[in-house]
C-alpha cells in the first residue's frame, strides 16, 4: 500500500490523499464539520438546494418546457431532478401559504361561534315571544262570544273548530324549528347538561348500527353546533392540499397521454408535469409573499400574472411536444378546460367532504 494514501472516513476506503474527494463514494475529504457545512447538507441532502438548483431556476421560469426536453434528451444531472424541484419548491410555496392559513382558520373559528350565538338568540327571542294559551285563557276569549252566541249566530261547532285551530297554534308554536334537521333546541340541553355523546348522536339523527363515517360526521356536526369545528375543518382542508396535489399531478399527466398518445411514455409527460407545477406553485408563492409581506398587489394585476400561466403552458407543450402552434392551441385549450372545468372542481369537492369528515 503506497504511503500517501489516506482512509475515507465515510466508507473506509484507502485513496491518494491528495485527492479532494473519496474516489469510491464521493464524500469530501477534508470535510471539517462546521455550522456552515451542517447547514449546507442538511439543506442539499433534504431539499437539493445546490448549484444543480440554481442553474434548473431561470430555466423553469423563462424557458417553458425547456428543462423537461433536456431531462428527455438525457441531461439527468446538468439540472435539478423534476420530482426534487416539485418537492423544494412545494414546501416553500405551502410555507408561504401557511401564513394566511392560520388568519382564515382563525377566522372560521370566530365566524362559527357567531353563527351560533346568534342562532342561540334567536330561539331565546322566539321563546321569549311565544304566546301560549291555557284551557282558562281560552275560556275567557270564549266567555263572551258565547253569552252572545245567538245575537252573533254562532254554532257550538264554530267555538270547537276555533278551539282546535288555537290549540295546534299553540304546539306549532312550542315545536323548536331547527335548520339543522333535528330539536336543537333538546340537543343544547343535553350538552348543558353532559349528556353522553352517544345519547347526543342519537338524538341527532344517527341510526343504531352506525358505521365508521356516519359517526364521523354526527361527531363534527356535533362540533360544529358547540361552535368549535369550522377552524379545524378549515385547517384539514389546507393540510390536504399537498396529498391532493399528488394525485392531481399523475392524473394531469394522464391528460397528456390521451392528447400525445404517440409522443413519447407516460413517463415523458410525467416529467413535464413534473416542472409544469413547479413553475405554478413558483409563480403563487410570489404572489403570496409579496401580497403578504411586501406590498398588496392590485387584483387586476394579480389576475394578469394567473393568465399568463396559461401562455406559459402553451408555450411549454410547443417547445416539448413540437406540433405546430395552431394544433398546439386548440390542445391547450381543452385540456386546461377539462383539468380546470371537471378535475379541481371535483377535487375541490372531495376535499371539503374530506375535511369535514377526518378534522
Amino acid at each position: 500500500m503506497s504511503t500517501n494514501q489516506k482512509k475515507c472516513q465515510n466508507c473506509d476506503q484507502f485513496y491518494d490523499q491528495d485527492f479532494k474527494f473519496c474516489p469510491h463514494c464521493g464524500q469530501k475529504a477534508n470535510d471539517e464539520l462546521t455550522i456552515g457545512v451542517l447547514f449546507y447538507n442538511t439543506i442539499s441532502n433534504y431539499f437539493s438546494f445546490d448549484a444543480r438548483f440554481l442553474k434548473s431556476f431561470l430555466p423553469l421560469v423563462f424557458k417553458p418546457g425547456h428543462l423537461a426536453m433536456e431531462f428527455i434528451k438525457g441531461k439527468r444531472l446538468l439540472y435539478l431532478h423534476p420530482a426534487q424541484m416539485y418537492l423544494f419548491i412545494s414546501v416553500i410555496f405551502f410555507f408561504v401559504i401557511s401564513f394566511s392559513t392560520r388568519e382564515l382558520v382563525s377566522q372560521a373559528n370566530k365566524f362559527n361561534e357567531q353563527v351560533v350565538s346568534a342562532q342561540s338568540e334567536e330561539e331565546l327571542i322566539k321563546e321569549n315571544s311565544k304566546v301560549v294559551l291555557d284551557s282558562v285563557q281560552l275560556e275567557k276569549v270564549f266567555k263572551p262570544l258565547k253569552e252572545n252566541q245567538e245575537k252573533l249566530g254562532l254554532k257550538d261547532e264554530d267555538f270547537q273548530i276555533a278551539d282546535s285551530i288555537i290549540k295546534n297554534a299553540n304546539n306549532e308554536r312550542n315545536m323548536v324549528k331547527s335548520e339543522w334537521g333535528f330539536d336543537k333546541k333538546r340537543i343544547d340541553s343535553m350538552i348543558a347538561s353532559g349528556s353522553g355523546k352517544e345519547s347526543i348522536y342519537k338524538e341527532m339523527g344517527m341510526s343504531d348500527n352506525a358505521g365508521f363515517l356516519e359517526r364521523r360526521l354526527f361527531a363534527n356536526l356535533l362540533n360544529l353546533i358547540e361552535g368549535s369545528g369550522a377552524g379545524g375543518m378549515v385547517q384539514a382542508f389546507f393540510d390536504s392540499i399537498p396529498i391532493a396535489m399528488f394525485f392531481l399531478l399523475p392524473l394531469f399527466a394522464f391528460i397528456l397521454k390521451i392528447f400525445y398518445f404517440n409522443k413519447g411514455t407516460y413517463a415523458h409527460h410525467l416529467v413535464f408535469s413534473f416542472y409544469f407545477f413547479s413553475f405554478l406553485f413558483t409563480v403563487f408563492a410570489i404572489l403570496f409573499a409579496l401580497n403578504r409581506f411586501v406590498f398588496p398587489i392590485p387584483d387586476g394585476i394579480d389576475w394578469l400574472v394567473a393568465l399568463s400561466t396559461y401562455f406559459y403552458f402553451l408555450f411549454a407543450l410547443m417547445k416539448f411536444y413540437g406540433q405546430h402552434w395552431f394544433l398546439t392551441w386548440i390542445k391547450s385549450g381543452v385540456i386546461t378546460f377539462i383539468f380546470t372545468i371537471f378535475i379541481i372542481p371535483t377535487s375541490f369537492a372531495l376535499l371539503l367532504a374530506f375535511s369535514f369528515l377526518f378534522y
